[in-house]
C-alpha cells in the first residue's frame, strides 16, 4: 500500500524482499517485480478501524479509537471476567486473525504508555504502574509524534529514546519542542490524565469488504464472508445479544447488489453457525456477474440468553440442537420446504394439521410440503383437546392406500391384528369431500402398528393411512 509514490505498509512476502514502510514506491518495485502497490484508501480504513471497535466492545464498553489505525481498550474492569491480561491479549489476536488482520498488543497503566508500546513493535504486557517508566524508556522517540522536524530535532541533541527525552528538563523542553510533546508524556507515564471518548456502538450491524479481485463463483465467496461473520459475532457479543435475520449482499461491476437473506430459527451469534448456513446459500447460487464487494447487514439485534451448564460432567450427550438443524435444511432446500405444523379445526385426519412457523424448542418439524402429516392428537396441546381425538399415529400417507381383504380381515403382507377401534370419524358433508370411516389400530405380521380404515359410505374397502413410530 502506497501513499506519495511511498510504502506505508506491506505484506510478509512483501518484506522477505526488502520492501519497507517509507520505501518509494519505484524502488520497492525494483526489489520485487511482481510486487502490487495499491493506494491508500482512508475512508476504507476508516470503516475497517471503526467495525473493529464493534467487534472489540465485547471485551470491555471502554473502546476508544486510536487513529489511523489503533484501538485503546480500558480492560481493567474485565480482568476477573476474563480471568487476565494473558487471556484478553490472546483473544484480541487471535479474533484480529480470523478477520485478516495482523494485531500488535500491547498493555499498559496508562492509554497513552499502551498506544506508545504498539506503535514500538513491542508486545509487553505491564500491569505495576512504577514498572511503566522503564517499559517505555527503551521505545524509540518516533512514537511520540508524528512531526519530523520534532524528531529530527530530536536526534540533533541525542535524544533518540523516550528515557532520553524524559531526562530532559522540563522546561527547555516545552519551550523548544512545544507543550505537546511535555503533556504526551506525562499523560504515558501517568503524571496526567488522558480523557477518552469511547465508541458507542451503531445499533444495528453493517459491514463491507471490497474484494482484492473479482469473484465469478458464488461459494469462492465464503471465505470473505467468514471474516464479516466474525466481526457480527463480536459486535453482538458486545451487546449481549443476537440476531434471527441478516442478508449478505454481493456487490457486482455496475453497482448492482444480489441479497442473500439468511433466516434463523432462534437469535444466534454463532460465526461458525452463520457461515455454514451461508456455504448452503451460496453452494446453489447462479452469479449474473462477477463479485466486486460483499456486505454483511443486521437487525433487530434481540437479548440472547446464556446457556445452562451442569455443574458436573455427567458424561450424558448433550440434546440435539433442533433450531440449527431445521435452519441449515432451510438454507439447503428452501424456506417453504421445511416448516413447522400446527393444529386445525377439523376432524379428517389429511386436514387436522397446517403448515406454520417452527418455534423455538419445538419437536414439530415438516419437511416437504404436503409429504408428511401429523395427527391432530399428537401435536399442539393446548391448540385443541386431545381427549376428543383417539389414538394418532405421527406419520400420515400423502393419500390412503387400498388393503387387500381375505375373509373379512385386511392384509399387509399377512393378516392384520386389530388392536384398538372403531373410532368413527364423519366430516366433510358440507365441503363435498365427505368422509365416513371407522379407523383401527392394527398389527402387522412384522408386529409393528398401523393405523387403517373400513370405508362405511359406500360400505365395504380396507385402507392404510398411517404408521406409528
Amino acid at each position: 500500500m502506497a501513499e506519495r509514490h511511498r510504502i506505508v505498509a506491506c505484506d510478509a512476502k512483501a518484506a522477505a524482499r526488502g520492501v519497507r514502510p517509507g520505501l518509494p514506491a519505484a524502488a520497492a518495485g525494483a526489489l520485487a517485480r511482481e510486487l502490487v502497490v495499491h493506494p491508500r484508501d482512508p475512508a476504507a480504513e476508516t470503516e475497517c478501524l471503526l467495525g473493529l471497535a464493534g467487534w472489540a466492545a465485547q471485551f470491555t464498553p471502554g473502546v476508544a479509537l486510536e487513529p489511523p489505525d489503533g484501538l485503546a481498550l480500558e480492560v481493567s474492569g474485565s480482568l476477573q471476567l476474563f480471568r487476565g491480561l494473558e487471556r484478553i491479549a490472546a483473544g484480541l489476536r487471535a479474533g484480529c486473525a480470523r478477520m485478516g488482520f495482523a494485531a500488535r498488543v500491547a498493555a499498559a497503566p496508562t492509554a497513552r504508555g499502551a498506544s506508545w508500546l504498539v506503535r514500538a513493535g513491542s508486545e509487553v504486557l505491564v500491569a505495576d504502574p512504577v514498572a511503566l517508566a522503564g517499559a517505555l524508556a527503551g521505545l524509540p522517540a518516533r512514537v511520540m509524534t508524528g512531526d519530523r522536524d520534532v524528531l529530527e530535532a530530536l536526534v540533533a541533541i541525542g535524544a533518540t529514546r523516550i528515557g532520553d527525552v524524559a531526562a530532559l528538563p522540563r522546561t527547555g523542553l516545552a519551550r523548544r519542542f512545544g507543550r505537546t510533546l511535555v503533556d504526551d508524556l506525562d499523560r504515558a507515564l501517568g503524571r496526567a490524565p488522558d480523557p477518552r471518548t469511547f465508541f458507542a456502538p451503531p445499533a444495528e450491524f453493517r459491514a463491507r469488504l471490497e474484494l482484492p479481485a473479482e469473484v465469478t463463483q458464488a461459494d469462492a465467496l465464503l471465505f470473505a464472508a467468514k471474516r464479516l461473520f466474525v466481526q457480527l459475532e463480536g459486535f453482538l457479543a458486545a451487546r449481549a445479544g443476537g440476531v434471527q435475520r441478516l442478508a449478505l449482499r454481493l456487490y457486482h461491476r455496475d453497482a448492482r447488489a444480489t441479497e442473500v437473506p439468511i433466516g434463523l430459527v432462534a437469535p444466534a451469534r454463532d460465526a461458525a453457525h452463520f457461515a455454514q448456513l451461508a456455504r448452503e446459500r451460496l453452494g446453489g447460487l447462479v452469479l449474473p456477474e462477477a463479485v466486486r464487494a460483499i456486505a454483511l447487514e443486521a437487525g433487530d439485534v434481540v437479548p440472547l440468553a446464556g446457556e445452562a451448564l451442569a455443574l458436573f460432567d455427567d458424561g450424558t450427550a448433550a440434546p440435539g440442537d433442533w433450531p440449527k438443524l431445521v435452519e441449515r435444511l432451510r438454507a439447503r432446500l428452501g424456506g417453504a420446504a421445511v416448516h413447522g405444523l400446527a393444529v386445525a379445526a377439523e376432524h379428517r385426519p389429511e386436514r387436522a394439521s397446517r403448515a406454520g412457523e417452527i418455534g423455538v424448542g419445538a419437536g414439530e418439524i415438516g419437511v416437504g410440503a404436503g409429504e408428511i402429516g401429523v395427527g391432530a392428537g399428537e401435536i399442539g396441546v393446548g391448540a385443541a383437546d386431545p381427549g376428543r381425538f383417539g389414538l394418532r399415529p405421527f406419520w400420515l400417507l400423502p393419500a390412503p392406500q387400498p388393503l387387500a381383504e381375505i375373509d373379512a380381515a385386511p392384509h399387509r403382507g399377512g393378516p392384520l391384528k386389530l388392536l384398538a377401534g372403531p373410532e368413527r370419524i364423519e366430516s366433510g358433508w358440507w365441503d363435498g369431500a365427505e368422509v365416513a370411516r371407522d379407523y383401527f389400530v392394527a398389527e402387522t405380521a412384522e408386529r409393528t402398528l398401523v393405523w387403517v380404515y373400513r370405508e362405511r359410505c359406500p360400505a365395504g374397502g380396507w385402507f392404510l393411512h398411517g404408521l406409528f413410530a
